[in-house]
């Protein structure tokens, strides 16, 4: 995931940065609506400094209403009548059924293979990344999409590099967003590209405060995935793991033990059943405390890097940097509800 602290391309003088999100039959709302009321937010923020904001449009390929798969419809304008030269950033929201459906929607990929090069960015949130990867504009790109679909779009579109932790990615000018909400991580991190950290920040406050969103929060609990996959021997280790997460001499030949297994079948049946080494499980389950940590406690980042089980502060800001590319000290000031 990338993050620029100062602007990437500076809003011009006068006129607002012109966001077209493409519309389809059964996409997801929130896909939609998330990262609008981010670039809604910011407009307000930059509208505080006498600042030109954004211009939103909604657009499907033959306009007019477009059902999502919530129930709800959204009113659009047709592809062909937006001036992609007037455009700055297209997105591409997700759908719940893309995966049975992606055959159906051949015209769109298809325009999206002829608009990407008009306009300054594409991207996508969820699912969205497969519409991206139909279109061909994700070939040999490092792509982010909702965690239940990273084996499928990888098998499907081979050109592709899926990563299956990073809640957004840049490549280039192709930004692609892990599942749902964190296309509201990856609209903030467009925010701060075009207008700043101090404009990125004040949405995301406002966001916090009246979406009620707890803020930054990956695309899925580590807990929460481990469970939902065949891995119901080691609920209980999991269970033992989050509450030892402080023991900095924690090890995987700790795990084993704890699961009554040798190391190295330990080893083996953990990666087939999670689809993760036990390494890196523990890595992900301490940086998940660690950022729920700065998000509700007063601690000082030395004391929750100790409290969660990282060698030093170094070991939490390498991880935070690593795996969200944002140090814990940012992520603190942009999500921190103690503030």
């Amino acid at each position: 995931m990338a993050s620029a602290s100062a602007p990437a391309h500076p809003l011009p003088a006068a006129a607002p940065r012109v966001v077209a999100f493409i519309a389809y039959p059964q996409m997801g709302l929130l896909d939609l609506s998330g990262a609008q009321t981010v670039f809604w937010a910011a407009s307000k923020a930059l509208s505080q400094r006498g600042l030109p904001g954004y211009q939103l449009l909604t657009a499907s390929l033959d306009g007019g209403l477009v059902r999502t798969a919530e129930g709800l419809s959204v009113d659009t304008r047709p592809l062909a009548g937006l001036d992609l030269a007037a455009v700055d950033t297209l997105v591409v929201p997700g759908a719940p059924d893309i995966g049975e459906t992606l055959d159906s929607h051949g015209e769109l990929a298809a325009w999206l293979n002829q608009a990407a090069p008009s306009v300054c960015r594409v991207a996508s949130v969820c699912s969205g990344a497969f519409l991206l990867a139909k279109a061909g504009l994700l070939d040999g790109c490092r792509t982010a999409t909702h965690w239940a679909l990273c084996d499928t779009l990888q098998l499907r579109f081979p050109a592709l590099q899926v990563d299956t932790d990073a809640i957004f990615i840049q490549q280039g000018a192709i930004w692609t967003s892990a599942g749902v909400t964190a296309g509201i991580d990856l609209a903030l991190a467009l925010v701060e590209a075009d207008c700043g950290r101090e404009v990125s920040m004040q949405a995301a406050r406002e966001l916090v405060v009246y979406l009620k969103r707890p803020g930054g929060q990956a695309q899925y609990s580590t807990l929460l995935q481990l469970q939902t996959q065949d891995s119901p021997a080691f609920d209980d280790l999991h269970r033992w793991l989050a509450e030892n997460l402080g023991d900095p001499e924690l090890t995987v030949e700790h795990l084993a033990e704890q699961a009554k297994m040798s190391l190295r079948n330990f080893s083996r049946v953990y990666k087939e059943r999670t689809g993760r080494t036990p390494a890196k499980a523990i890595e992900l389950f301490r940086l998940e405390a660690a950022k729920r940590l700065l998000e509700s406690s007063p601690r000082n980042i030395g004391q929750i890097a100790s409290v969660c089980g990282f060698a030093d502060e170094e070991r939490l800001r390498t991880t935070f940097q690593r795996h969200l590319s944002i140090s814990p000290r940012d992520y603190r000031s942009r999500f921190s509800r103690e503030g």
